[in-house]
């Protein structure tokens, strides 16, 4: 038999009338999550006074459906447009207009500080869910956003670009965005007063009684090398584990480390690294905080890697400075915990950082805002809905497989069921986080 392709079509029936689709069917599992941590019931009682009119949108869920566009991959005010179009799944979505002005009333005076307010008590009803961390280690750090126009405040950067220079801080093992400070693209990476504020607005996020009770970790890159910070955590006893820049005084305390000094490496399972090794420096540290101690890790260095004068006969040197107690081997493998990082900025740009959208400097803080909750969003999903590969893909997987899903929704009678694509490999995986999320209880009303 031959297949004849000219004319496949002839008999296939094309309309434009499909109703009760939905592309974007997995976006609704953020938006029933969010209704049972009691984010939208915080963020409305937080922005309860900015609203206009009874008649009006609740800003509560503009901002929920803003975050949920943002989760969903949206990087602008426009694509609020994926979700409105989508009336049977996701109900009334305010439109542009009154999206803008709900931003816009955010950038009034002390507005922002009661989101964030709300976003704290949510954070603790998740929590009690099950979404606490063993550990509670804070990164810090900071990245470079371009801005493709002259916007308020941007600034060229120490690497020729033109933008802005944000401070953000992460919880390691849940992924959380916990704080961060929108700044000029000119501040600095290492200014003190700006991390000390961002550390504080982390804190702010946490439960009390956490932060009264857990063992708190803070980790930087060299950046977080100053007197100021390390102080401020001192005191506060929260413990620090910082990295350090090779100065001539490292290098000769590193020079001076005897081969019988070294002790091996231990890899994330507890088995010892090939090729590594740590040392404790022999380092004056008299001006630091009490407890400060210097550790030196030498691997070998990947082919193509950067080496510094310090790096002899292919070994690789990193020094970081902290005040923990314990074996040599499990700091190190606990800094070296700080890398990871560089992922979690790698997926907020893809959660709305990638180009902040409003030329008012104002707006762009509340945009950064609505991405910390939204990350928030994402990561109390993969701990209270999902399971194993998809509780650990990153943010622009989960949407492909999840967030993207089409269904059609049926009604009958009073009952409205949304069917997925049975052909679909992770439609099961969907439903069944459904399901879970079903099964949390509801959140007591405000």
């Amino acid at each position: 038999m031959k297949v004849q392709r000219r004319g496949r079509f002839e008999k296939v029936e094309v309309s434009a009338d499909g109703k009760g689709l939905a592309s974007h069917a997995g976006s609704a599992l953020l938006v029933a999550l969010a209704d049972k941590v009691g984010l939208t019931d915080a963020l409305s009682e937080a922005l309860q006074a900015t609203r206009e009119r009874r008649s009006a949108h609740d800003p509560g869920a503009v901002v929920r459906d803003l975050c949920v566009m943002l989760a969903d991959g949206g990087d602008c005010l426009a694509d609020l447009g994926a979700l409105r179009d989508q009336q049977d799944l996701f109900g009334q979505v305010a439109s542009n207009a009154t999206a803008w002005r709900v931003i816009d009333s955010l950038c009034a005076e002390g507005v922002l500080e009661r989101l964030r307010q709300g976003r704290a008590k949510s954070r603790e009803r998740a929590w009690e869910l099950g979404a606490r961390p063993e550990r509670i280690v804070l990164d810090l750090d900071a990245t470079l956003i371009t801005a493709h126009s002259d916007k308020q405040q941007a600034r060229g950067n120490f690497k020729g670009g033109f933008g802005f220079h944000p401070l953000l801080c992460w919880l390691d093992e849940s992924q959380e965005a916990l704080a961060g400070m929108l700044r000029s693209g000119n501040a600095g990476a290492n200014t003190a007063a700006d991390q000390i504020a961002v550390v504080d607005a982390a804190l702010a996020q946490l439960p009390r009684e956490v932060c009264e009770q857990a063992e708190l970790l803070v980790r930087t890159d060299s950046a977080g090398l100053t007197h100021d910070l390390l102080d401020y955590l001192h005191d506060g006893g929260i413990r620090f584990s910082v990295g350090m820049d090779m100065t001539e005084d490292v290098r000769q305390a590193v020079l001076q480390i005897a081969d019988r000094d070294w002790v091996a490496a231990v890899s994330a399972d507890g088995e010892r690294r090939e090729q590594a090794y740590v040392a404790e420096l022999s380092l004056e540290l008299a001006g630091w905080p009490a407890g400060s101690r210097a550790i030196c890790r030498r691997e070998r260095a990947h082919p193509g890697a950067q080496l510094s004068l310090i790096d002899r006969d292919g070994w690789r040197h990193q020094v970081f400075m902290t005040d923990q107690e314990g074996e040599l081997a499990e700091l190190d493998l606990r800094h070296r915990g700080h890398a990871r990082i560089e992922d979690r900025v790698r997926c907020a740009k893809q959660i709305g950082l990638e180009n902040l959208p409003f030329r008012e400097f104002a707006a762009n803080e509340v945009w950064l805002e609505l991405s910390l909750v939204a990350q928030d969003l994402l990561a109390w999903t993969k701990r209270l809905a999902l399971e194993d590969e998809l509780a650990r893909a990153e943010p622009k997987r989960l949407r492909y497989r999840l967030l993207h899903q089409a269904g059609r929704i049926v009604r009958s009678g009073r009952r409205t069921r949304l069917r997925l694509e049975r052909s679909w490999p992770w439609a099961q995986a969907l439903v069944a986080a459904f399901e879970r999320v079903r099964a949390l209880p509801a959140p007591a009303p405000p």
